[in-house]
């Protein structure tokens, strides 16, 4: 299947990470294929989002956040993991979508099965180990469709996705950018 294309990523960062629910992680290897349904995101934005790696502007870490869409931010994250990172919004104002989960497709078994079936990749950590991303992917082209890449999977309506807090950070803890598909929801098998 097709990749998502440039002008998906070219929305708001907030409409970006509810619109990525549903959609398809997709890392091809050599050796194999692992593909995920992305069940949950946090939206970062530019320098009035304290939380942000942009609230201080384009800096060598930052400046990927800039643009343009469609690009992978991958970074060290506590000396122990990478995270992955979807930049977003129109080029040169600052928005990228963390990727905090995935249910795997069927056959792939990277993680322990849920209740709901399927194989849950639960923390950006895993995510990144699960999907074999490491900072060499950062600003890797996403619509290219090759290696790394976002396709279509299956449509979230609003009202089957729950917001809350962004966990792990310190500052913007208030606001409810993280979003998650509702509990109850049934993925396809």
């Amino acid at each position: 299947m097709k990749p998502l294309p440039k002008s998906f990523y070219r929305r708001p960062t907030l409409e970006a990470a509810r619109r990525l629910l549903g959609k398809i992680l997709v890392r091809v290897t050599d050796d194999r294929v692992v593909a995920g349904w992305i069940v949950e995101t946090e939206a970062y934005l530019g320098p009035d989002d304290p939380a942000s790696h942009a609230r201080r502007g384009p800096t060598p870490r930052s400046r990927i956040m800039f643009g343009p869409p469609g690009r992978a931010y991958v970074y060290f994250c506590y000396g122990s993991h990478c995270l992955l990172n979807v930049v977003t919004d129109k080029d040169g104002r600052a928005g990228a979508v963390l990727l905090r989960s995935a249910r795997l497709l069927p056959g792939d078994q990277a993680g322990p099965t849920s209740a709901q079936g399927g194989n849950l990749v639960k923390g950006p950590g895993r995510l990144t180990r699960a999907f074999a991303v490491d900072l060499s992917w950062n600003g890797w082209d996403l619509t290219l469709g090759e290696k790394l890449y976002i396709r279509e999977g299956i449509r979230i309506r609003d009202e089957e996705i729950e917001s809350g807090p962004r966990v792990g950070i310190s500052q913007g803890t208030d606001r409810p950018w993280r979003f998650t598909i509702a509990a109850g929801f049934k993925i396809p098998r």
